[in-house]
């Protein structure tokens, strides 16, 4: 047996009580976690979480930055326990590493930026139906097992594995509490479009996750419009904001619609691809309303083909181009819906879950069968 599959009991292993509490102690002295009490991640729990893994499991996946730890299946599971995840979780935890470890996420510029973004997790497909992802009501808050300990693994590991510690790697000046656990579904069901992973080119029927560098959402209160002009005037007036990192970047904002919302713009023939044209339009400051150094600094030596001579009357757009926003739909009844600012100096990343020749699902129903 090679060492990338050799039992855990054979690997190096650190003694530490299981006792809750005694283990909460430990991983607290020790400068693992990330302040709330953790599951023990014994070797029985850890082979547990890998019964869902079909790769090596010391062979790294990515590597974390800023510290460039190597986050092996082994190490993701053992954080994976220690978030409280169920064994089932895993593979989405997996593709959620997997996907910011491209390129293109900018996972250091994420990580040690003093911006208070953290990676925000949008599942499409059916695995997150069936791992039961909250898409609905208080989709982006506590609650779910599944939301929560998913979104509390991936940023377990970008701690632990990463070495992103306040202050040393992880720069964010206030930071945000979303950096606890950021991890929704979208809400397919009450959908009146295609799924954001859909709308990416994905095949139907695929299980995606999407990783966004993000901020925690602002609510958008609008009870109301009865149009779709009406709701996205509301949305345009809340994107358009002078101190989002949106403003400054090449970004891709996520609209998060309610469900009534989206029918209403839908119900007035609206597109998805029409919603990002209406908000590329709208979504607009003037030069006149940043401050003199904001300007002169960063917009006209940033985008000096727009704005080098451009009046105080010129308008800066929050995203570049309109297929640059993000629209999906989350939550439940009530007309509140959601703009996300996000990092910009990143793009997000989608990846699709290989379904271990069918063994995924049926390994899940077999768990829920008592098996």
């Amino acid at each position: 047996m090679t060492n990338q599959n050799r039992p855990i009991e054979q690997l190096p292993c650190i003694e530490a009580p299981d006792d809750i509490e005694a283990a909460y102690a430990f991983c607290e002295q020790s400068g693992f976690g990330d302040g709330l009490p953790i599951i023990p991640p014994t070797v029985e729990r850890v082979e547990r979480m890998l019964m869902f893994c079909d790769r090596p499991r010391n062979e790294p996946i990515m590597t974390v930055a800023p510290g460039y730890g190597e986050a092996t299946p082994l190490r993701i599971a053992a954080n994976a326990v220690m978030a409280g995840c169920r064994p089932e979780y895993f593979p989405i935890v997996m593709l959620s590493m997997e996907a910011m470890g491209d390129e293109a996420y900018n996972l250091y510029g994420v990580q040690a930026t003093t911006h208070p973004c953290t990676p925000l997790i949008i599942v499409n497909g059916p695995v997150g139906r069936e791992l039961e992802i909250n898409s609905g009501y208080r989709a982006f808050g506590a609650g779910p097992r599944s939301n929560a300990s998913i979104g509390r693994a991936v940023h377990l590991c970008l701690l632990n594995i990463g070495g992103a510690k306040p202050g040393a790697g992880d720069m964010a000046t206030a930071g945000t509490p979303a950096k606890y656990s950021y991890c929704a579904a979208e809400n397919e069901a009450e959908s009146p479009w295609e799924p954001f992973n859909i709308e990416e080119g994905f095949p139907p029927g695929s299980t995606t996750v999407t990783v966004v560098a993000a901020e925690g959402p602002h609510n958008v209160n609008d009870h109301e419009s009865t149009s779709a002009e009406g709701i996205l005037k509301t949305m345009a007036g809340t994107v358009a904001i002078t101190g989002s990192n949106n403003a400054h970047h090449e970004a891709r904002p996520v609209i998060a619609l309610c469900p009534e919302h989206a029918a209403t713009i839908a119900g007035s023939g609206f597109s998805k691809a029409r919603v990002k044209e209406y908000l590329y339009e709208h979504a607009r400051i003037p030069l006149s309303k940043f401050s003199t150094e904001n300007v002169e600094r960063r917009l006209r030596k940033k985008f000096p083909e727009r704005y080098a001579n451009a009046s105080p009357d010129a308008l800066v757009p929050m995203a570049k181009q309109p297929e640059d926003y993000i629209v999906i739909v989350v939550g439940g009844t009530g007309k509140h819906s959601a703009f996300i600012p996000t990092f910009g100096s990143h793009r997000p990343v989608t990846r699709a879950l290989k379904h271990m020749d069918g063994r995924l699902v049926k390994s899940i129903q077999d768990l829920r069968g008592g098996r």
